[in-house]
């Protein structure tokens, strides 16, 4: 065998054993949507595809819209058209005789060449494997080789093998899916409300839906309480999404970022000459959320002035530009969200009564992280995918000693927090050319860490070296009864549950 022969034939070796090992690392995701796309993005990689499609079926598919779906490599405008190609054609194939289908080029192929879809779309090489059998449970299609030319017999044998230990973890993850799907917590407000990107599925989370879902179809005021990073911005745009002003402005305005000099004139407007920067009119945030929302942000940081003016907005309906002498029109509804406590601030003259009533028609608490992390792993698979998205880097997953970590952290930052710091996981996991995240991309160690200096440890490790060595402790001298733990530790027994798993405590053996 020729050197050139030995190279090729080492790195086909290579790539399967990466295949093998990678779909181990697969199986231990729960979460269907990184599944799916952890395993697409797999396969790609590994066959040397330009783009792959996968898509799965429920137990009672007749042939209509699968119940997932997943595209890689696809431009938006693409992904519909090749659905409209492949549907209709070469997945049909596949999935009827269930066998795998292979061409060098669909445009030249009897079989395909002339339906007007697949011209449209110019479809070249394709391998189309079932996954699954008697029926097919999904199907994996493949599209075009990074290399010129078509797939080779390996490429097929490596799209073959993928798919069969595909199946048995597609059925898995289904399950695991459809279980968690019954106790979702959030599932009927899910139903209900248009949520983008609001992931959990708590009760607690789903308690907070729940009054959205009461005060979103009416026009009142709401007022969003609760700790900094909480998602208080977020919730208000959900708010505003769900109600009768939906396709109309959402316009935000954070209080505390702007001079108390400017407050006035942000909010209301202002006329030529009000003041030294008004050389021309300028609309305020009330009038350009005319008939929409206006979201004020840190409200406990209005100015008193200002405080009266916006006071006359919700009883009247109307507001004087500064400077101006006739009144304005206002139909916008309020929704304020603040992290201090308002009631102290009335009571201290900070803030006016009158005004606080108005505003806190329906207050709505939203918790901090400390309160639902059972959604801590939801969230950081979302924001991993979302941190890749955006900056363009390869698919990550989360290893589960780094969820392990994310999950027993304490957070004072919240989902805001939390979210920078699995962007910044996924920078470095990126930057060591890794598949994974692991524990030492969210908190790496310091240069006083690396050089083994005792005392140099974080406040974050410092809490999470504390808390495993307490729970351990506790746990002991309640003879390892985890009920008795928890009654002593004051915290619910399934949040020492997930505790545990977080910190990996389990009994020595005896």
């Amino acid at each position: 065998m020729s050197d050139a022969a030995h190279d090729f034939e080492t790195l086909n070796v290579l790539k399967e054993r990466d295949l093998y090992l990678r779909l181990l690392n697969l199986g231990r995701q729960t979460a269907i949507a990184p599944f799916l796309d952890g395993a697409l993005a797999l396969i790609v990689d590994v066959a040397d595809a330009r783009q792959g499609y996968l898509e799965l079926y429920d137990d009672d598919y007749l042939g209509g819209e699968p119940r997932w779906s997943i595209a890689h490599g696809f431009s938006p405008d693409e992904i519909s058209v090749v659905r409209r190609a492949v549907s209709t054609g070469i997945i049909s194939e596949a999935i009827a005789t269930g066998r795998t289908v292979v061409t060098a080029s669909a445009l030249d192929d009897d079989r395909f060449g002339s339906r007007p879809s697949v011209r449209l779309a110019r479809i070249d090489a394709v391998v189309c494997v079932p996954i699954g059998e008697d029926p097919p449970r999904g199907v994996l299609y493949l599209q075009g080789r990074a290399a010129a030319g078509a797939f080779s017999a390996r490429d097929q044998e490596h799209a073959e093998v993928f798919a069969s230990h595909l199946a048995p973890l597609v059925d898995r993850v289904l399950e695991q899916h459809s279980a968690r799907e019954a106790s979702d917590a959030t599932r009927p407000w899910r139903e209900k409300l248009r949520l983008n990107a609001m992931v959990g599925h708590s009760d607690v989370f789903a308690s907070v839906l729940k009054q959205v879902a009461l005060v979103a179809p009416l026009d009142v005021g709401v007022l969003l309480t609760g700790e900094s990073g909480t998602g208080k911005s977020q919730l208000a745009r959900v708010i505003h999404d769900n109600g009768p002003r939906a396709p109309l402005p959402f316009v935000e305005l954070n209080c505390a970022a702007i001079p108390e000099s400017l407050v006035e004139s942000e909010l209301f407007g202002a006329l030529p000459g009000a003041h030294s920067t008004a050389t021309r009119r300028m609309d305020g945030k009330v009038a350009a959320a005319e008939r929409g929302t206006l979201f004020l942000d840190e409200i406990g940081e209005l100015p008193l002035s200002a405080q009266a003016k916006l006071l006359q907005v919700l009883q009247s309906k109307h507001y004087y530009p500064l400077g101006g002498t006739k009144p304005e029109r206002a139909d916008v509804r309020v929704i304020a969200a603040t992290n201090t406590d308002l009631e102290r601030a009335v009571a201290e003259h900070r803030f006016r009564e009158d005004l606080y009533f108005r505003l806190a028609v329906v207050p709505i608490r939203v918790p901090a992280l400390a309160e639902h992390r059972e959604d801590i792993a939801d969230l950081a698979a979302y924001f991993c995918a979302d941190a890749c998205e955006r900056h363009r880097l390869p698919r990550l997953e989360l290893s589960r000693n780094a969820l392990r970590a994310l999950e027993s952290a304490e957070w004072p930052g919240n989902v805001r927090q939390l979210a920078h710091a699995v962007e910044a996981a996924a920078i470095r996991c990126t930057g060591e050319n890794v598949r994974q995240v692991e524990r030492r991309h969210v908190f790496p160690p310091t240069a006083a860490q690396s050089a083994d200096t005792p005392d140099a440890l974080t406040l974050q490790e410092a809490t999470r070296q504390f808390q495993a060595r307490f729970i351990r402790d506790t746990l002991e001298d309640a003879a390892w009864s985890v009920v008795e733990a928890a009654r002593r530790m004051d915290i619910a027994r399934s949040h020492l549950y997930r505790l545990m798993n977080a910190f990996g405590i389990e009994r020595s053996p005896s």
